[in-house]
């Protein structure tokens, strides 16, 4: 069951690939080609810079996580920790915050439960930091959205709504059956909820709490701002608006959730989106695949290097045990 639930994401993100290949036609490989040749690429750089910056705000802000448990981490190894994390998440999704926490473990001794802790009271602050830019999207976009909902409403009907009230009746009546199971799914998300207000809380308990908020508003502007810098390489892309580009962010981001780095699912999320404000699916993916690229490539290069350095930066520590 373990290997099924690992190769999943992976299983998305290929259909993804296939879906993207199969929708386009030998002149819009060749224009997506182009857009690659033609892109200004100091724009990407600019991109990736922001990126970069982003990981490092990261790296500083885990510290402030730490040091109440009475952990002091090096600047170096957290950086370090958190590209060779982001690397190894591209295997299996999230595999990258168990590696990141026997890291921290091997060079800082720092026990495995305490750092991986940390790690999901993080990503409860990162949720709750998507979900708020998610609140600010529906609001700007609510003409929209409601129209995008009314367009939807319109191939619903009547047959189409039984079928999934029976459906969802037929799964309650097998979940209702096998009480571990539907108390398992209960309890996940208890846990689920739990660990977003826990998350939340662990704040107020930090002596740099302020410090530890900026960073966190720093991390997120410079994902959106990176996402809009990017955009301008491409010349076939006419200017996305706030409101454009935050709704194709936000869809884009949540791809890596599902899919290994967002491989096949991110340049097509990006279409997706980019699609309901009249936009072309050729320079729309071509952005995509551009923005995944670029990022992709500096985690494989950082990450790559971060588990090269990582012994001789820590070489003292591993002599002296």
């Amino acid at each position: 069951m373990k290997y099924v639930k690992a190769l999943i994401p992976i299983l998305i993100g290929i259909a993804c690939i296939y879906y993207s290949l199969t929708t386009l036609n030998e002149n819009d490989i060749d224009a997506i080609i182009g857009s690659f040749n033609n892109a200004k690429y100091r724009w990407v750089i600019f991109g990736v810079i922001l990126g970069a910056l982003s990981h490092l705000s990261r790296s500083y802000r885990w510290r402030y996580l730490l040091e109440p448990l009475g952990y002091k981490i090096s600047f170096l190894n957290s950086v370090l920790a958190i590209f060779s994390g982001y690397l190894i998440n591209y295997t299996i999704p999230r595999s990258g915050d168990i590696a990141r926490g026997t890291i921290v473990y091997k060079y800082e001794k720092i026990p495995l439960d305490k750092a991986i802790g940390t790690i999901v009271a993080e990503r409860a602050i990162d949720v709750l930091c998507i979900g708020f830019l998610i609140i600010i999207g529906l609001i700007i976009n609510y003409e929209l959205i409601s129209e995008k909902l009314y367009e939807a409403s319109s191939f619903i009907n009547f047959k189409l709504i039984i079928l999934i009230l029976i459906i969802g009746v037929l799964i309650f009546i097998y979940l209702m059956r096998t009480k571990n199971q539907t108390y398992s799914i209960i309890t996940k998300i208890q846990d689920f909820f739990k660990g977003l207000y826990e998350g939340f809380m662990i704040i107020f308990k930090l002596d740099n709490k302020w410090l530890f908020i900026f960073h966190s508003i720093f991390i997120w502007l410079m994902y959106v701002l990176m996402f809009y810098v990017t955009s301008l390489a491409v010349s076939e892309l006419p200017e996305l608006s706030f409101a454009t580009m935050l709704i194709s962010f936000i869809l884009a981001s949540l791809t890596i959730v599902f899919t290994p780095g967002g491989i096949g699912a991110y340049p097509l999320a990006v279409q997706l989106s980019l699609s309901w404000f009249g936009i072309g699916a050729v320079s729309s993916l071509s952005f995509g695949w551009i923005m995944w690229t670029s990022q992709t490539l500096m985690i494989i290069i950082f990450g790559g290097l971060s588990l090269i350095i990582l012994p001789f930066v820590n070489d003292n520590k591993l002599s002296n045990e």
